[in-house]
């Protein structure tokens, strides 16, 4: 789903007009961008939750020319669903 799917759907479900469903959409996105960029974590119950995690320095390979290569440390946004999303996901 991309993000005028989701605000097409938004509008629909809720009988909203599409512009008041995309600004909705892009406030929930900029408030989780703004929280991740504070360290903070992201729970929405029966969903899942959002978390920076930081990965280590190592040394790693160019696959196309097999050189060592140093890769410096750097952080990533790590999502884990909830029991919920999860138990209707393997109940498909």
């Amino acid at each position: 789903m991309t993000k005028s799917e989701l605000v097409d759907a938004i509008s629909i479900k809720i009988n909203v007009p599409k512009k008041r469903a995309e600004d909705v959409v892009n406030a929930v996105f900029e408030s989780m961008k703004d929280a991740l960029l504070e360290d903070d974590r992201i729970e929405v119950r029966g969903f899942g939750s959002f978390s920076i995690r930081e990965r280590k320095a190592k040394k790693g390979r160019n696959p196309r020319t097999g050189e060592q290569v140093f890769v410096d440390k750097k952080k990533s946004v790590h999502f884990r669903p909830g029991k919920e999303l999860r138990a209707i996901v393997d109940a498909k």
